[in-house]
């Protein structure tokens, strides 16, 4: 472990606020990448400058600011993730993390995960639990059993590459993209109660209330291929997720407003497919 590189991205939108205590939480770490990627991807308040402190007494950190597009959508971030990746000079690394603006950890963080590979061959990405931390509560987001969440998602380096890295999806989703594909393709997804990491706001509404948020990931859900079913006992089991019940209630409204539009999906037929049968096959195994 001693001996494995690792490279971190960042997209920052008007993150000035929350990105110095996630660039300390880096820089405390035992095991420091050897190339941090952090890209301004069009902020409006001064997320550079809170960077660029940094930057200056630390070689390894690298600042590219982007245009912010005209038509910000949740594509955007993979945009800049696209872009960051394009800028990394580092010839030998062994992983990539993608870290968002707004998570802090233990200064253990980084060396626990990538020891989570050892002995593992087929290990492509690893994740943790995430807590929101908002207004002096600690709340745990739900823990999937195979979906790591794109603000802490790490990839093994070969992983990354055969899967063609980050799908750029509209409406957003393209963490849970990422690990179907890798499946798909033979690897292993998982996440580890001991990876803990804090999130500095109410996960999915830094640009919307908390009711805009669920209406969407039921939208996200359907632009991933899940399939109807699933998407129902899903909302039961999570009822107690903010708002509890009505928030379950709001998603499946936001699945069905996007199957009623018959909106256009971005994943092939066969990653859908493979979701699908996913999906089928764990509804079976809960009620046998």
């Amino acid at each position: 472990m001693a001996n494995s590189k690792y490279i971190l991205i960042t997209s920052a939108h008007n993150e000035a606020s929350l990105i110095g205590n996630t660039i300390k939480s880096v820089l405390d770490q035992q095991l420091k990448p050897v190339e941090w990627i952090i890209i301004d991807d069009g902020s409006t308040d001064n997320t550079s400058e809170v960077v660029a402190e940094f930057v200056a007494s630390n070689s390894f950190i690298k600042l590219f600011k982007k245009k912010a597009d005209l038509k910000r959508d949740f594509s955007s971030k993979v945009g800049a993730i696209h872009l960051a990746v394009s800028k990394i000079t580092s010839q030998e690394y062994d992983y990539l993390g993608i870290l968002d603006a707004d998570i802090t950890f233990s200064s253990s963080y980084y060396a626990s995960v990538i020891s989570k590979f050892e002995n593992r061959t087929k290990l492509g990405i690893v994740g943790g639990v995430i807590y929101d931390l908002v207004d002096g509560k600690t709340i745990p987001l739900y823990l999937h059993p195979n979906i790591t969440r794109g603000a802490v998602q790490f990839f093994k380096r070969e992983c990354f590459e055969e899967i063609g890295g980050i799908l750029p999806l509209k409406y957003g989703g393209e963490d849970s993209a990422a690990c179907f594909s890798a499946r798909l393709k033979g690897w292993e997804v998982e996440n580890f109660e001991d990876l803990v990491g804090y999130h500095h706001r109410l996960a999915g509404t830094a640009d919307r209330g908390i009711y805009k948020a669920r209406f969407r990931e039921g939208f996200v859900e359907y632009h991933l291929g899940y399939h109807p079913l699933f998407e129902f006992v899903k909302g039961i089991s999570r009822y107690k997720e903010r708002p509890m019940i009505v928030g379950s209630i709001v998603r499946f409204t936001g699945f069905w407003w996007a199957n009623l539009k018959r909106e256009k999906r971005s994943i092939s037929r066969d990653l859908i497919k493979f979701i699908r049968k996913e999906q089928i096959n764990r509804i079976i195994k809960i009620r046998s």
